[in-house]
């Protein structure tokens, strides 16, 4: 495909993002509310809330940014307003900054439109063996991964994908690859309701065990249970690390991300 062919396909790929995810997606454990200018998630639990879409003119931004924080802070939550390139107005995520919001650093969307089986499985050869994981041992072996990854607590999140794995099992599936009986590389996809997109998170692995193909076989194995469930899409927020196995394996970059935590947080 030539250089404009594929800036009108990830022009229509963005147009897809926007209106069959991010206005729509309704995750476990948030209540979706929608208004004229915004597309809240607020918390039934502990964890963040957030805004998954925003759109509105560029003399609106502070009015509604000032409207946002005070609406999420009579509630008591703290939050995150995803901001990406290609959103309006173009200068949202320098408002948010001057308004207190941490910006954290940016992550490169990546969307790969889903064929068939038979385009993801030919010539796939895992390279080890991948472990669906489902009960809460699994995803405790799975936060001491990030934990000892991250060198961060990730408590919360193993709250959250042990709940939703109980009360929404079919939203979530969590695949490993154990090495002597200790989980060296883990990732988890979400199939929400409401959309053709299923989301990809996680993917790490320990340093030590880096380069063997892990990630790939763990992608794949992901991508064949989004096709075989009937989705259209994977979408990543990829790290630096993990863009370009993304990108060998057909991913399109549409621009990057940017969390930006409420001032309060």
């Amino acid at each position: 495909m030539n250089e404009g062919g594929i800036f009108i396909e990830n022009k229509w790929l963005i147009s897809a993002f926007n209106e069959r995810y991010r206005k729509v997606v309704e995750p476990p454990g948030f209540t979706r509310e929608e208004t004229e200018t915004v597309v809240r998630h607020i918390s039934l639990t502990e964890e963040k809330s957030f805004i998954s879409y925003s759109n509105f003119n560029e003399d609106e931004t502070e009015r509604i940014i000032d409207s946002e924080i005070e609406y999420f802070s009579k509630s008591g939550k703290t939050f995150e307003w995803k901001v990406y390139d290609f959103d309006q107005p173009p200068e949202l995520k320098s408002k948010l900054k001057n308004k207190g919001f941490m910006v954290e650093e940016p992550e490169a969307l990546m969307i790969l439109p889903l064929k068939s089986r038979a385009a993801l499985t030919e010539g796939f050869v895992p390279k080890t063996n991948v472990t669906e994981i489902d009960d809460e041992t699994g995803i405790g072996d799975l936060v001491r991964l990030e934990n000892s990854i991250w060198k961060e607590s990730h408590k919360q999140l193993g709250e959250r994908l042990w709940r939703d794995k109980q009360t929404a099992p079919e939203s979530l599936y969590i695949y490993g690859i154990y090495e002597n009986n200790q989980l060296v590389s883990g990732s988890w996809i979400y199939f929400e309701p409401n959309t053709n997109f299923a989301s990809l998170w996680g993917g790490s692995t320990l340093p030590e065990f880096r380069g063997r193909g892990f990630y790939s076989d763990l992608l794949r194995t992901r991508a064949i249970m989004a096709v075989d469930k009937g989705y259209s899409f994977l979408t990543v927020d990829a790290s630096p690390m993990s863009r370009p196995i993304l990108e060998k394996l057909g991913f399109h970059f549409l621009g990057f991300s940017f969390g930006c935590q409420s001032p309060s947080s």
